[in-house]
């Protein structure tokens, strides 16, 4: 967990100094605290394919695996579902473009550049892929997960990699699933961006 702290202080810091000299904060520069690949130990990416931003589509999922919600926890639980991704499935990287874990935190996948592997051929190439580490059939993520996941969001808009007027969908809404889960589908669909 301390590995983790640093890097975010010196983030909020660079906003809150931002803020102090009167410059915008809405900037990539002041996106929430997105746990770097490197941090999270990642595996080395083979992937290839960027992604032409900026794109019109987020398409929510869950992991439908364990939840996490401590720095370590999710750590693990991020690697595991790269290896799985990448080792087992035979996949160039996780497939998803970024993970949500209960800890609050969003850990950077593909990222914003680089097409995933989470909605099937039709929808990759055109959106970004935003996953919770955890199975939300009959939870909730916690409040601090919602707050990640829509500050991640308006990052997006901000650094010029989803388009102002963007689109959600629930996985379930472009795939035969049940992701993201029933509990997690119905909070995603009172957002304002929400689209069936």
């Amino acid at each position: 967990m301390s590995g983790l702290r640093a890097p975010l202080a010196w983030a909020l810091l660079a906003c809150l100094s931002r803020l102090a000299l009167g410059q915008q904060a809405v900037t990539p520069a002041c996106c929430g605290p997105i746990v770097p690949r490197r941090e999270w130990k990642a595996l080395a990416s083979e992937c290839a394919h960027t992604l032409k931003l900026p794109v019109r589509y987020v398409v929510v999922s869950h992991t439908a695996g364990s939840n996490c919600d401590t720095p370590a926890s999710c750590l693990r639980q991020v690697q595991n579902v790269q290896h799985y991704h990448a080792r087992t499935l035979g996949w160039c990287d996780v497939g998803y473009n970024f993970l949500i874990g209960e800890d609050g935190l969003v850990y950077e996948g593909r990222g914003w550049d680089i097409k995933g592997d989470h909605s099937g051929t039709a929808w990759n190439p055109m959106s970004i892929g935003i996953t919770f580490m955890g199975n939300y059939m009959e939870r909730s993520p916690p409040p601090r997960a919602i707050r990640a996941a829509q500050s991640l969001l308006a990052c997006g808009v901000a650094r010029g990699s989803l388009k102002p007027n963007y689109e959600v969908k629930g996985h379930r809404d472009i795939q035969q699933t049940l992701s993201p889960g029933d509990q997690l589908y119905e909070i995603i669909r009172n957002w304002p961006q929400y689209r069936e």
